[in-house]
């Protein structure tokens, strides 16, 4: 096949069969009425697999120039500085909390015992890290139908260890970023912006609409198969603060001080001539370690299925708004039974998913499985109300390791009246209208 071809000719002749073969086999059942309604999915086509073969053909494997390419355009994108690419949304929460702890932040740095205001109606991988790290996370109650923070606890939940706000955008609505960052700014705290749910939302704050993530200190995205674009696993973590990508970059690779990237060397030209710590002078640079980090990069396979994501990503974005609009709009009338969700003030959320509230007399259990046994799926609120999960038993028995402000009610709540459907890009009208018609059913 490939003889007496050059080496470019013959891969152009590979993805375009690459291409032939997407198009041939991938995305070519269109649903039917009673096929099971998921709620996520992958939506690509052959430009994504032809980039993941690209990719593969030169078998570089580790980050490269997909990587390099993939961050100049999310950041773009976002319209933020800087962008790291990383393995997976958990790594990238773990990443920019782990970058509040360096050191080269002097007194504003995260210390041990430190406390993060953080909720406790969401995804654990929020709150790990500083569990993990031996800082204090303090859980303030969420308000309903917004599903986040409630702002009027912010004040409650602050004491002299406080260093930190770190709390996600549920399903797509953003929490309310002009009281969470007044609150910031006024007592001098850092702000993480877990986007990982969130991405192609906008929020305005003083008159300027801008992506969520990009408002506080540091966000982070997830790109694992039901997000709202995807590269199987990966993750990103971006910031407008230099020192703080300077930071970011040395925790995902390594902890290292160098900022050559893979396979390259000496770009500052100063590889053997510094002094670092208590080294030998000259010590080489790219062994040099200015914190106790990890190895979190993605790799270029996953970067290049990012690169053909992106470009559809605006698409992708006012489906789901579309979606979500139409599944509303069905479920009217029901007040008496449930509770629809709302965007927050001031927002334009790219919805992750359509959270539904029982009201009381309705068993949630029973409204899932009933909507589940339709084939439909559901999920839940992630972890409900995290601090009572076998993974909190520890600390619950000890009585530390956490605190929690007032009572969690509107938490417990979601624990047990809430769940969601979805609204991905991939649905179309005869779905939505399928779901809908379903709850109103088991509803009645």
């Amino acid at each position: 096949m490939f003889e007496n071809k050059t080496e470019q000719e013959a891969r152009k002749l590979i993805l375009e069969q690459v291409a032939e073969y997407c198009d041939t086999y991938h995305n070519t059942k269109d649903y039917q009425k009673g096929d099971r309604i998921p709620y996520a999915s992958r939506v690509y086509d052959h430009e994504e697999m032809v980039n993941l073969v690209d990719s593969a053909l030169e078998f570089w494997l580790t980050a490269g120039r997909y990587n390099d390419q993939f961050e100049r355009d999310f950041a773009k994108y976002l319209g933020v500085r800087y962008c790291s690419l990383v393995n997976s949304g958990s790594s990238a929460n773990l990443v920019a909390f782990m970058a509040l702890t360096s050191p080269l932040l002097k007194e504003r740095a995260i210390k041990p015992g430190d406390e993060v205001i953080t909720v406790a109606a969401g995804f654990p991988t929020t709150v790990t890290p500083v569990i993990q790290y031996g800082a204090i996370p303090v859980f303030v109650d969420v308000t309903i139908p917004q599903y986040n923070l409630d702002v009027h606890q912010l004040e409650a939940a602050l004491s002299d260890k406080t260093k930190a706000v770190m709390a996600a955008h549920t399903l797509g609505n953003p929490f309310d970023l002009q009281a969470v960052k007044a609150f910031c700014d006024q007592h001098n705290l850092w702000l993480i912006e877990d986007n990982c749910d969130a991405l192609g939302s906008k929020y305005t704050l003083n008159g300027e609409e801008k992506f969520t993530g990009t408002i506080g200190d540091i966000g982070t995205s997830s790109f694992y198969p039901p997000h709202h674009m995807t590269m199987g696993e990966g993750g990103a973590v971006y910031t407008n603060d230099p020192l703080l990508n300077k930071i970011i970059k040395s925790f995902r690779d390594w902890g290292r001080d160098c900022s050559c990237p893979s396979g390259k060397d000496n770009l500052c030209g100063h590889r053997f001539d510094r002094q670092y710590g208590e080294l030998p002078l000259g010590y080489d640079h790219k062994y040099v370690y200015s914190h106790f980090g990890y190895n979190l990069k993605a790799t270029d396979l996953q970067a290049a299925v990012g690169v053909a994501q992106l470009k559809k990503f605006p698409s992708f974005v006012e489906k789901r708004r579309h979606n979500f609009d139409r599944l509303k709009a069905g479920l009217q009338g029901l007040d008496d039974k449930i509770i629809l969700p709302e965007p927050a003030p001031n927002s334009k959320p790219s919805w992750f998913g359509f959270l539904i509230t029982c009201k009381e007399g309705i068993d949630r259990n029973r409204v899932v499985q009933a909507i589940e046994d339709q084939g439909i799926q559901t999920r839940m609120l992630f972890a409900g109300n995290l601090i009572k999960h076998p993974c909190f038993d520890e600390m619950r028995r000890m009585g530390e390791g956490y605190r929690v402000v007032g009572e969690l009610t509107n938490t417990d709540r979601i624990m047990k009246d809430t769940f969601w459907v979805g609204v991905y890009p991939g649905m179309n009208d005869a779905m939505i209208d399928r779901m809908a018609e379903t709850i109103r059913k088991v509803l009645k």
